[in-house]
C-alpha cells in the first residue's frame, strides 16, 4: 500500500532498526524532514482542536521530535514516547520543547486517565502488526495500545494516527482492535489515486461519533518521492524545511482558513482585506 520493496518493520524490531545512522537521517535529510512535518501538520488538522487554545497532546512514536516541533510551533504542549533510544537522543540534541519518554506502545501508554487533549502518531502503528519474538501477539499488543490510549485521552478527544498498512487485512486488524478498545471513527485517505503521495490517517474518537473528515483529492503540490535528496553534514533548520510561507502573511491566513473549511467549521469569506496588517492604535 505504501512502501516499495522491503518494508522497515520486516528488518527487525524498531529499537534496532532506528539506530544512530537512521536517526541521523531525520536530522540531516531535508526531504525526510519535509515529509514528516507535512504529515504532522495534516494529523494536527484532522484533530480539529479548538482554534487559538493551547492543548496538551501526546505524540506516539515521536522519534527525533520533528512532529513535536510542529506542535510547539502551533502553540501546543506535548509529550513524546518512542522505543528507540537513538531517536530520542537525536530529539534531545535538537532541543525539542516537549517531554520525552522511552517506552513500547505495545505495552500500553503509561499515563493517568484523561491526561491528554489529543494524540497524533506518524508512521508508527504498523510496527505493532509484526511479531518480533514468540511472545508478541499483534492483536493483543494492538488492543493493549488502543485500550490504554483510550484511557489517557479526555472524553471526546481525538487521536489521529498516520500509518502505512501493508495490506487491507493489516488495516482491518488495526481498526478492529481500536473498535474493541472503545474508539469510533474511521480511516481518512489522502490522494487515493496517487501511488507516491497516498497517505492513510486513522481518525479515532474517544466519545460520541462525529463527522469523519474528508480526504484530500486531486494532485498534491509536488510528488514526495520524485527526486532524491542527499544527506549532508549540515543540519536543516526546521522552520526552513517546514514551509516557505511567512507566518501571519496573507498566504498563511488563507491557508489556515481553507484548512478550517475542510474541517467543516464556519469561516468568514475571503476578501481583499484578508490577512492585511492593521496599523497600531494610539
Amino acid at each position: 500500500m505504501a512502501f516499495r520493496g522491503r518494508r522497515p518493520e520486516h528488518g527487525g524490531p524498531p529499537e534496532l532498526f532506528y539506530d544512530k545512522n537512521e536517526a541521523r537521517k531525520y536530522v540531516r535529510n531535508s526531504r525526510m524532514i519535509d515529509v514528516q512535518t507535512r504529515m504532522a501538520g495534516r494529523a494536527l488538522e484532522l484533530l480539529c482542536l479548538p482554534e487559538g487554545q493551547p492543548c496538551y497532546l501526546l505524540d506516539i512514536g515521536c522519534g527525533s521530535g520533528l512532529s513535536g516541533n510542529y506542535l510547539s510551533d502551533e502553540g501546543h504542549y506535548w509529550v513524546g514516547i518512542d522505543i528507540s533510544p537513538a531517536m530520542l537522543d537525536a530529539a534531545l540534541d535538537r532541543d525539542t520543547e516537549g517531554d520525552l519518554l522511552l517506552g513500547d506502545m505495545g505495552q500500553g501508554i503509561p499515563f493517568k486517565p484523561g491526561t491528554f487533549d489529543g494524540c497524533i502518531s506518524i508512521s508508527a502503528v504498523q510496527w505493532l502488526c509484526i511479531a518480533n519474538k514468540k511472545s508478541d501477539i499483534p492483536a493483543k499488543r494492538l488492543y493493549c495500545f488502543f485500550s490504554s490510549l483510550y484511557s489517557v485521552l479526555v472524553c471526546g478527544a481525538r487521536a489521529v494516527l498516520q500509518l502505512y498498512p501493508e495490506n487491507s487485512e493489516q488495516l482491518e486488524l488495526i481498526t478492529i482492535q481500536a473498535t474493541k478498545a472503545g474508539f469510533t471513527g474511521g480511516v481518512v485517505v489522502d490522494y487515493p489515486n496517487s501511488a507516491k503521495a497516498k497517505k492513510f490517517y486513522l481518525c479515532l474518537f474517544s466519545g460520541p461519533s462525529t463527522f469523519l473528515p474528508k480526504g484530500l483529492n486531486g494532485n498534491p503540490d509536488g510528488e514526495e518521492e520524485a527526486t532524491e535528496s542527499a544527506i549532508t553534514n549540515e543540519r536543516v533548520r526546521l522552520s526552513m524545511a517546514r514551509r516557505a510561507v511567512a507566518r501571519k502573511s496573507r498566504e498563511w491566513v488563507l491557508e489556515k482558513k481553507e484548512r478550517r473549511r475542510r474541517q467543516g467549521k464556519a469561516v468568514r469569506p475571503d476578501t481583499q482585506y484578508t490577512g492585511r496588517k492593521r496599523k497600531p492604535r494610539f
